[in-house]
């Protein structure tokens, strides 16, 4: 018997105020991939992923997580959402933000233990973040505010990954550190699905892409999935388009 599927979805449609956000979804995801949803603003990027993790209220359709209900498998799955949607005044240290993530692993009753200060610690420092864990997380830079909350994600030991647009407005170093710590998470055996805008990098980041507006445009290997064609069916014409040999599109929106 082979190895549970990491995501599944099928026909899948979701609605806001009447209005289809996605419509009619299918699509099949093994483990230990990394995958990058994109499409043009107002597709669907972010509603997809909510509605995978159990956020939204999907009309219609089926999903399952690692062939089973999202709610059986929560503790597996660990949720990034985009910075502009969290409260960054809030009055809270870095290496608290990054224990937030054992938080599934503890009874309802349970605090943290050493041992669970001990993985925030390491997750910390994979990201390059450990000096900072006594900061205010408002005061960090918005590359550095990412970093920590990959390291909080990577706290909660989880087997499935969804990051919603986790390198916009961030700086070079905050960028290249987060797409390296995601391969590696990859080849480590997870699963992770990335919300992205930026066409130019998708061949060199992502080993599939969910090309979305609404339906879905296409999906499969980068290269495939990233044709000007598509691109032009997908963004019809919000998108500025080079192609290049073969042609493949080298730049973007």
């Amino acid at each position: 018997m082979g190895a549970s599927k990491a995501i599944e979805v099928s026909d899948l449609s979701v609605s806001y105020h009447g209005q289809k956000a996605l419509e009619d979804i299918s699509f099949s995801i093994e483990q230990q991939q990394l995958v990058g949803i994109i499409g043009p603003n107002g597709a669907g990027k972010s509603t997809l992923m909510k509605a995978v993790l159990g956020l939204i209220i999907s009309c219609k359709g089926k999903i399952t997580v690692l062939d089973r209900n999202i709610n059986t498998v929560r503790k597996k799955v660990a949720y990034v959402p985009q910075r502009n949607d969290l409260d960054m005044d809030f009055p809270v240290l870095v290496e608290d933000v990054v224990l937030m993530g054992r938080f599934p692993h503890l009874t309802w009753y349970g605090r943290p233990k050493e041992k669970d200060r001990e993985i925030a610690r390491k997750c910390l420092d994979q990201v390059g973040m450990s000096e900072y864990r006594r900061r205010q997380i408002g005061e960090l830079s918005g590359g550095q505010q990412q970093r920590v909350f990959l390291a909080r994600a990577l706290a909660q030991e989880a087997d499935i990954f969804f990051l919603d647009e986790p390198f916009a407005g961030i700086d070079v170093t905050s960028e290249r550190i987060i797409i390296d710590m995601l391969k590696s998470l990859r080849d480590q055996g997870k699963t992770l699905f990335v919300v992205h805008h930026d066409l130019s990098k998708v061949e060199s980041y992502f080993d599939h892409l969910i090309l979305l507006n609404k339906r879905l445009v296409a999906y499969g290997k980068p290269d495939e999935v990233a044709s000007v064609d598509n691109i032009e069916e997908a963004y019809r014409g919000s998108a500025i388009i080079l192609s290049g040999e073969n042609g493949k599109v080298v730049a973007s929106n």
